[in-house]
């Protein structure tokens, strides 16, 4: 099964606690499909939330097709997520739990299908982010010394 990535959202692993993630299916216009393909696309402010029993992603920007003509799609419309009734049940009881959210990770292709993988996060604090920096910064020194001690600097 190929899976061929368009687009991450970098800096949600940084801003949120990734606490389960699902695949969903994106409901497109032709443009919209082939703006994916060019990867034209900005996932940085995105979410998913509910509308009328449907989970919809918004605020996601797919920008226009290069070889649209004048007529193209909203490039921040509303795009409905295309999922199983017990996973969209999983996930709304998930969104109601104060604190938590929906975010996309990443938008991308699988069989000729354009899927998203949406993630239930928790909002991290500021000293949560300070700690994931310092562990990251102390595992780098670690891996220099390691590696000046087996060259012999």
């Amino acid at each position: 099964m190929e899976k061929r990535i368009v687009a991450t959202n970098r800096k949600a692993r940084h801003q949120y606690h990734i606490l389960e993630t699902y695949e969903a299916g994106l409901a497109l216009l032709g443009t919209e499909v082939k703006a994916l393909r060019e990867a034209r696309v900005n996932l940085s402010d995105g979410y998913a939330s509910f509308r009328d029993r449907e989970l919809y992603l918004v605020s996601v920007h797919i920008g226009a097709y290069s070889h649209a003509g004048h007529e193209s799609h909203d490039n921040l419309r509303e795009r409905k997520l295309l999922l199983n009734r017990r996973e969209l049940g999983k996930l709304r009881k998930a969104a109601v739990i104060k604190g938590q959210t929906l975010i996309p990770l990443s938008i991308y292709f699988r069989e000729g299908w354009a899927k998203v993988d949406l993630a239930v996060c928790r909002g991290k604090q500021l000293h949560d982010k300070r700690r994931d920096i310092a562990e990251r910064d102390l595992k780098r020194q670690v891996e220099r010394a390691i590696s000046r001690h087996r060259t012999g600097h």
